[in-house]
Formats: structure tokens, C-alpha cells, sequence
């Protein structure tokens, strides 16, 4: 599903979006008024929404379509690569973020990335937004921590690298380990520190200094 305000740029995401023939739009609009109702009519696996929009913007989207049953994983478009509402809708429980000049097979990729149940987290900016925000945590910085020491030695790798944007696969590789194996303690770490995401675990990750 998508959400963008303005008309050429909805039509021209879901050219591209549709172009490679492995992904559905099944539903458009302008505005994130109505994402709660087109969500339980079309139950899409993946929303895609612009950050600013008039009336309902992208984080009010995200924290009404999160708090669904069983809710499709979100990404959040901007044209700023340091906005605010962005990182605040990865807090809410957005998988990841793309730009808006994102190239147009990346753009489908990143789609095709997070419906695979990853995060988007390997670009540069992303990892430079979160440490910006993570650095002026302050008091939230004690409570991360916290949570990071509930985790297994192993549990606690595998999270430091989720943070650094890495794939499964990639993660597998550098600790020796199946890539089945990662995701099971990806799930775990999820479950045990009452996470949406894997971008919530980078963000809990930046947020205690641990990166």
C-alpha cells in the first residue's frame, strides 16, 4: 500500500514499484486518513508512506497501523535524510526508511528487503541519523543498556550487528553460525526486549553506545 501527497510522485512510485512484475500496489492514496480502514480491507504485507502529509502524516500512520493485529511492516519516505519524524517513526515500529531519490531498482529492492522480514538499515545515512539521535539519548542511554544485558552473549552479537545494518546472511558469515540460526535469535531478542523490529534493535543498540 501506498501513501504519498503528491499525485506525480504517488504515480511515479508505483510505476517503478509495479515495473518488475513481483510486487502489488493494491491500494494508493494521498493522504494517511484512511490507513487503518485500507489496511484491514486490503491487508497489504507492506506499507509504504511518505513522512509528511497533510492531516495524517507518516509517523500517525505508523502508530495506528502498528497497533493493528498482526500489522504489515512500514516504510517511511522523506526527502531529508536527518528528519526528525523519521526517526521517530522508527521508534513507533517502522521497519526502515528509503529517500525520495532513492534509484528505482533500489527503491523496489529495499521494498522486496523488508518483505523478506529485514530491516533497512545498510545505508550510510541511516546509520549516521541513528547515532546523531543516539547521542543526545541521555538518560535513555542507563535503560538501553539495561535491556542489552538481558540478552545472551551470542543474542547480544547478533544484535551489535543488526546495528551496523548487516544482512542475515552477512551475520551468519561473520559469527559462524546458519543464517536459520540468526534469525531465530533475532526473534528472540525481538520477543525478550518487547521490540516491533530489527530497526528497533539498532536503535536500542545506538541508544546505549554500544556501536
Amino acid at each position: 500500500m501506498l501513501l504519498e501527497d503528491e499525485d506525480l510522485v504517488r504515480g511515479g512510485i508505483r510505476m517503478i514499484l509495479e515495473a518488475g512484475g513481483t510486487i502489488e500496489v493494491v491500494a494508493d492514496r494521498g493522504d494517511g486518513d484512511e490507513a487503518v480502514a485500507l489496511v484491514r480491507k486490503h491487508q497489504p504485507d507492506i506499507v509504504l508512506t511518505d513522512i509528511r502529509m497533510p492531516n495524517v502524516d507518516g509517523l500517525e500512520v505508523t502508530r495506528r497501523v502498528r497497533a493493528l493485529p498482526s500489522p504489515p511492516s512500514i516504510i517511511v519516505l522523506t526527502t531529508f535524510d536527518l528528519d526528525e519524524y523519521v526517526f521517530a517513526a522508527l521508534q513507533a515500529g517502522a521497519a526502515g526508511f528509503l529517500l525520495k531519490d532513492t534509484p528505482p531498482r533500489e527503491l523496489a529492492r529495499g521494498v522486496e528487503i523488508v518483505a523478506d522480514g529485514e530491516a533497512i538499515l545498510a545505508p550510510t545515512v541511516t546509520r549516521r541519523m541513528l547515532n546523531r539521535f543516539a547521542t543526545s539519548a541521555g538518560p535513555k542511554q542507563l535503560d538501553a543498556r539495561a535491556k542489552l544485558e538481558l540478552l545472551t552473549t551470542r543474542e547480544r552479537e547478533v544484535a551489535l550487528a543488526v546495528a551496523t545494518g548487516a544482512s542475515n546472511a552477512a551475520i551468519a558469515r561473520s559469527l559462524f553460525m546458519s543464517e536459520a540460526t540468526v534469525k531465530v535469535h533475532v526473534s528472540r531478542t525481538i520477543s525478550k526486549l518487547d521490540l516491533d523490529n530489527r530497526t528497533q534493535i539498532a536503535i536500542l543498540a545506538h541508544q546505549a553506545g554500544a556501536m
